[in-house]
Parts: C-alpha cells; structure tokens; sequence
C-alpha cells in the first residue's frame, strides 16, 4: 500500500541523491547475463513487493513497475541535475505530491487492455 510505496520511493530518492556516481551507473543497459545476476532482479523483486498491496496482476503489474521505475529515476535526474531548484514550489512538496498521485493511479489501475 501507500506507506510502502512511500518509504520505498524515499529511500530510492536518498540513495540517488547521496550516491549520485552510483545511482548514474544503475542507469547503463546490461546484456541478459550481467542483467540476470546484478542487484535489478532484487530491485524488481521489492517493486512487486511494495505493489502486493495494490493486488495487481500480471500483465498490469509488469506495467506498474516500469512505471514506478520511469517516475523515480526521472525525477531523481532532474533533481539532482538542478532541474528543479529555480521555480517554485520547492521539489520536496513536487515528490509528496507524485506520491500521493501514484497511490492513487495504482488504487485504481485499469485492469483490462
């Protein structure tokens, strides 16, 4: 559920942001061997965790992990390359905000395609 989701997107975002030269080497493409024995298995394994809660099934679960992957990793860029520290309001209240928003989308995901 949500306080899941939320300490799960909190610690991704201190992680990028206290490890930034680490954080920009997850980004790099893998070939299947590397990419089936690195830590993305087990980072996987904890979004379908966190998403257990939201009883999503396949295909819509795969979906739903891509989607959290792609909102992470795009604001945590954008952040820590400044994107966000010339306007108003400040990108703590942005973050909560998008929390909020996913809690929602994943309460009422779309199950048929």
């Amino acid at each position: 559920g949500k306080d899941a989701l939320v300490a799960f997107a909190n610690v991704y975002r201190d992680y990028a942001l206290e490890h930034p030269g680490r954080f920009a080497a997850t980004q790099f493409p893998l070939d299947a061997e590397a990419a089936a024995s690195s830590a993305g298995v087990r980072h996987a394994q904890m979004s379908r965790a966190i998403l257990r809660g939201y009883h999503l099934t396949e295909p819509h679960q795969t979906h739903a992990v891509r989607l959290l992957g792609s909102v992470f990793s795009g604001f945590v860029g954008l952040e820590a390359a400044g994107g966000f520290s010339h306007s108003a309001p400040d990108s703590q209240q942005s973050w909560t905000e998008i929390l909020d928003a996913l809690d929602a989308l994943l309460r009422t995901w779309p199950t048929t395609s």
